[in-house]
């Protein structure tokens, strides 16, 4: 009779013997450390890199020179940026044990300017535990990974899973209920209802937030204003109309509820950077 083989026991290893380099950028230190003693607070410390820590065992700490602190626990990854002052460790003792990335590169630095890795948020959380470990160990298991096409497979990996744990670390935030009102509002504006469109202000109210907070988690959520959205959202029905061959800019202007067709072709080109006139010209092939 067969028995279940129970999982390796967690232990110090480097996982990389030299660099791997690439022109998208290259990992310095791959590895697992166990039984961390920590930074202290008072005395942070500058990597000078990019570092990823995903947490397997852990009660702990992390603060920055951003102001932001966090308790720790197993599941969590800290992102460490190459300029900001960190640190991070068990509290009195308990356990740390920790799989960690060190990059540097352009790609890491594109992923930061488009808000995938950010400061301002370095505490993520991914569960399970084992599938994730799983995951990053997979990114340097193999052979041959130190030759040039290796090395790019490799990164390939390392790339598309930080965007599988930026995606996983999303949806673990996410919470229907806290996030109804958004689609909700999202629906509201972007359709008109039985007294035309509803201002932005009136939406708030029906979803049942204050004006000025609803603006504000409603653009920090989406990238843009209710009132964007909504302008928006009216000209996309323009274009069809306009592809449809449907509507004259007088019509839609009145149906849109612009004040005339001069701010009609005003709102039209502030979206689409071109005239009605002109998007009816490529859309009828003239």
């Amino acid at each position: 009779m067969g028995t279940e083989s129970s999982p390796a026991p967690f232990r110090s290893q480097a996982w990389l013997e030299s660099p791997l380099r690439t022109s998208l950028g290259e990992l310095q230190l791959v590895g697992a450390l166990k039984d961390v003693q920590g930074l202290d607070p008072q005395a942070m410390r500058v990597l000078g890199s990019y570092s990823l820590i995903y947490l397997v065992d852990v009660d702990g700490y992390y603060c920055d020179a951003n102001g932001v602190q966090a308790d720790l626990r197993p599941g969590d990854l800290v992102l460490i940026f190459p300029e900001l002052a960190h640190a991070y460790g068990p509290k009195r003792g308990q356990p740390w044990n920790q799989i960690y990335f060190v990059f540097n590169g352009p790609q890491f630095d594109f992923l930061r300017s488009r808000g995938v890795l950010d400061p301002a948020r370095p505490v993520w959380h991914l569960e399970p535990v084992d599938y994730w470990s799983r995951r990053l160990e997979e990114v340097v298991a193999g052979e041959g990974r130190h030759t040039p096409a290796g090395a790019m497979r490799a990164m390939g990996m390392f790339l598309h899973l930080i965007n599988d744990l930026a995606a996983a670390d999303a949806e673990a935030r996410l919470s229907p209920e806290r996030d109804a009102w958004l689609e909700e509002s999202q629906r509201l504006l972007g359709n008109p209802g039985a007294r035309g469109w509803p201002a932005p202000v009136q939406v708030a109210r029906q979803v049942g937030l204050n004006y000025d907070n609803f603006r504000k988690q409603f653009t920090l959520r989406l990238g843009v204003s209710p009132g964007q959205f909504q302008k928006r959202k009216r000209i996309d029905r323009a274009c069809a109309a306009i592809y449809q061959g449907s509507h004259g800019f007088k019509e839609l202007a009145e149906e849109l509820e612009f004040c005339d067709v001069f701010h009609f072709s005003k709102a039209f080109k502030q979206v689409m950077g071109i005239t009605p006139s002109e998007f009816r010209r490529k859309a009828h092939g003239g």
